[in-house]
């Protein structure tokens, strides 16, 4: 089974789901025969993978038509073609194409053993492995999205096909279950990120059961945190508290302090979301203390890599502002900015916009405009999404409560419905 590397690209482009690009050819079929069409997103991934090398006509008529390509140019293989390689064989047939650090295309996966061995080694899954290492680089640099989520799931669904290419011991399978899980997370955590809720509930049951699968304490420590974000974005805050108390119980964070601390700062901030004031303070101290006797030169997964005391400070200053201490939430804010790692850009942004509801809420409106007023997209720039477009929405209305008429106010009004177009 070889990828395809020119669809995944081109819908990449596009900003499309594979759901999308499904519910597009669909009206597409429809508008054709008077029928509707019955594509799915197992169609589409069924392409990325490489599962389907040429679709039957009516869907290649579709896809030319969408793309305003020939099913060649978007990475087909016509079954003549393929008869006339004379260098394919039935083990050759399953080959993967060649991973590359750009990350450019949904698809771009690693390559087989060039020895055309069906034995399948810890050294596929150290090639995933570097490759998941890249995608958590894209999400910290440039947040999020929907060619994130593609690029996981592609990622994922090659860690589970790389288990029917031939033997594997069983370390191996575990890792590649466990990579499967990593990559299947990162698809839920841009899920969650945009607000998708609906397709990150799918991806999260996946995850955990790949994640068991793997006998991964680690995988669903990290699993449990976005579910309890994910509860909370639904107002199921029970379950959001019952998701981050299973984060803390987890195995390693008995093994690793840097671990605890993670999963107790996360506790904290939803203790404080449902009301538990004294018991968030309490476990946001022990977040901190534990965050101390951590040593930081350990060896951990490239997905803790974002975890260290700019971000500890960054969740307590959201367990302040809902204590209602915006005080110490604009100073836990301050420290995070000038001690956050360049390459985090997503996170920066993130808490500058909450810096800018502090400041907000303490009445310093001029101050809060400066401070949000470089976060809006200028022409050619990328726009807002997802978590922070909504709380960029949040602060435009407080902002034209606190102070409406006002000459700054003004200002922030003309270019935040500017900004609107991209946001």
């Amino acid at each position: 089974m070889t990828g395809n590397p020119h669809l995944a690209a081109r819908l990449e482009h596009t900003g499309m789901t594979q759901a999308d690009l499904a519910n597009r050819l669909n009206r597409r079929i429809s508008i054709l025969t008077g029928r509707p069409g019955t594509l799915t997103d197992r169609h589409v991934r069924n392409w990325l993978t490489g599962k389907t090398r040429w679709p039957q006509a009516r869907q290649r008529l579709v896809l030319e038509e969408e793309f305003n390509a020939t099913a060649e140019e978007l990475g087909f293989i016509p079954p003549a073609a393929r008869e006339r390689a004379p260098s394919e064989d039935p083990v050759q047939r399953r080959t993967f194409t060649t991973a590359t650090a750009s990350l450019t295309a949904a698809a771009l996966l690693p390559e087989a053993p060039s020895s055309g061995s069906t034995r399948v080694g810890m050294s596929d899954a150290n090639r995933l492995e570097r490759n998941f290492a890249d995608l958590v680089q894209a999400d910290n640099e440039d947040g999020a999205g929907v060619r994130l989520e593609t690029r996981a799931l592609a990622h994922a669904q090659h860690a589970l096909d790389l288990q029917a290419v031939g033997r594997a011991s069983t370390r191996v399978r575990r890792r590649l279950y466990y990579l499967a899980a990593a990559f299947t997370g990162t698809a839920l955590w841009a899920a969650v990120e945009a607000q998708e809720t609906k397709r990150a509930v799918g991806h999260l049951n996946k995850a955990m059961t790949l994640a068991g699968m793997a006998g991964s304490s680690e995988m669903q420590m990290r699993l449990w945190g976005h579910a309890a974000l994910l509860s909370y974005q639904q107002v199921h805050l029970h379950d959001a508290l019952a998701a981050a108390e299973a984060g803390r119980r987890a195995y390693v964070c008995r093994q690793d302090a840097l671990f605890r601390s993670l999963a107790s700062a996360r506790l904290a901030g939803i203790l404080s979301a449902v009301g538990e004031d004294s018991a968030a303070q309490r476990t946001l101290l022990h977040a901190e203390q534990t965050y101390e006797r951590a040593d930081p030169t350990e060896r951990r997964p490239a997905w803790m890599s974002f975890f260290d005391r700019a971000e500890l400070d960054g969740l307590a200053a959201l367990v302040m502002a809902r204590l209602g201490r915006h005080a110490e939430s604009e100073a836990r804010l301050h420290r995070t900015l000038s001690l956050l790692r360049p390459d985090l850009r997503r996170n920066r942004a993130y808490y500058t916009i909450h810096l800018a509801l502090a400041q907000l809420a303490q009445g310093e409106a001029e101050q809060a405009v400066s401070t949000a007023l470089p976060l809006l997209p200028g022409p050619g720039q990328p726009p807002l999404v997802g978590r922070n477009k909504k709380l960029m929405w949040q602060f435009d209305r407080g902002i034209n409560q606190l102070a409406p008429g006002v000459g700054f106010v003004i200002e922030w009004q003309d270019r935040f419905r500017e900004g609107e177009k991209t946001l």
